[in-house]
């Protein structure tokens, strides 16, 4: 099997996948009334049509990548993250408790101890089901899912009570959210007229520290070996445990981080909502982006574009914008099929003897 042949068999069953998505999304669409066309052109084509949409993909795409970068360094060690939206409450909790605490401090000390309070927040709510995981073999799916709902209800609990803005008391109308951060914790816009912020940058930059991490370190080859075949990494010497509980820690991490992204460059306060289904749309954005950086950054702005498009076809082509989810679901369903497909060695020997019989064939006519 030669390497030209590997390399075509992937594209094309990427490409059959994507058509594949593609006429489910369309049945479905046709099954609810839906004009299948005039959806799809919405969703694709109007967040592109100007400054201001693009700039909102762009903000949807900057949590995307910073918790699906977390969630492939967990998956790639053998531990799956589905707890990212409670991480990245508790990140946003931590971020906006400094920056209250500590409103005097310049910007320049403010702003990242903020951003670090808020990677530590979610780095020590991703600690325990990476600890229940490593000494007690408790199921990471279980534990991510039960500390998802504690944590939702911790936050509401905060920002109704020791968090609610004291204006909100005043005005008796008690919307559960903070006092709007300082300025000194707030991230620059990048470009006039639009929402786009410098957490741009953090989020390219995390993608190269990811990369540099797995592949270019050997705590990273670590980590991965520990993924690919526990009983082997144990027999090489590899602490297992360990390498569960850090990677579950760093995925932690870059969820808490992106919440404080996500308050200090957009919302400027902690609100209900804020989360706005981040942590589960990460999952789908780190196996949709094959679980590297290179991936999940164009992965993350294509994820981006569906959720500002979603939102245009409710109003413009009259489908509801919670189609949205039905349109992961496909794509998860159909990601899991390609990399089964992918991975099975049998088949695509079978589709290289085709190919190099057929080869054959017209080269003897």
């Amino acid at each position: 099997m030669t390497k030209q042949f590997k390399i075509l068999y992937r594209m094309v069953i990427i490409l059959l996948a994507g058509a594949a998505a593609m006429l489910l999304g369309a049945f479905i669409l046709w099954a609810i009334g839906a004009d299948v066309t005039k959806t799809y052109s919405v969703i694709i084509l109007e967040p592109l049509k100007n400054r201001i949409q693009i700039g909102e993909v762009i903000i949807r795409a900057i949590p995307l990548t910073v918790i699906a970068l977390g969630i492939s360094v967990a998956y790639r060690s053998g531990i799956i993250n589905i707890g990212a939206e409670g991480q990245m409450a508790m990140g946003i909790l931590a971020a906006t408790a400094v920056a209250l605490a500590l409103p005097g401090l310049p910007k320049a000390v403010l702003l990242p101890l903020a951003l670090t309070a808020g990677a530590l927040g979610g780095a020590a709510w991703g600690f325990i089901p990476g600890l229940l995981k490593a000494k007690l073999h408790v199921s990471e799916l279980l534990s991510t899912v039960m500390l998802n709902y504690i944590a939702a209800q911790f936050y509401t609990f905060c920002l109704r009570g020791p968090m609610l803005d004291p204006a909100e008391i005043t005005m008796g109308s008690g919307t559960p959210q903070s006092m709007r951060l300082t300025r000194a914790v707030w991230l620059d816009r990048l470009v006039p007229g639009t929402r786009i912020h410098t957490g741009v940058y953090i989020a390219l930059f995390l993608a190269f520290v990811v990369w540099l991490l797995l592949w270019r370190t050997s705590w990273g080859y670590r980590m991965r070996a520990a993924g690919a075949g526990e009983r082997a990494a144990r027999y090489g010497g590899i602490g297992v445990a360990g390498c569960l509980v850090a990677a579950m820690m760093i995925s932690g991490a870059f969820a808490g981080l992106a919440g404080a992204v996500e308050v200090a460059g957009v919302h400027r306060r902690a609100i209900e909502g804020i989360t706005g289904g981040y942590g589960f749309s990460g999952i789908v954005v780190a196996l949709f982006g094959g679980l590297h950086p290179a991936g999940i950054v164009p992965a993350s702005f294509f994820f981006g574009l569906l959720i500002v498009g979603a939102d245009m076809t409710q109003r413009m082509a009259g489908v509801p914008a919670n189609m949205v989810l039905v349109l992961q679901g496909v794509i998860i369903l159909v990601i899991v099929a390609t990399r089964m497909v992918l991975a099975n060695p049998y088949l695509a020997d079978r589709v290289w003897r085709r190919y190099r019989a057929l080869f054959r064939h017209n080269m003897e006519e």
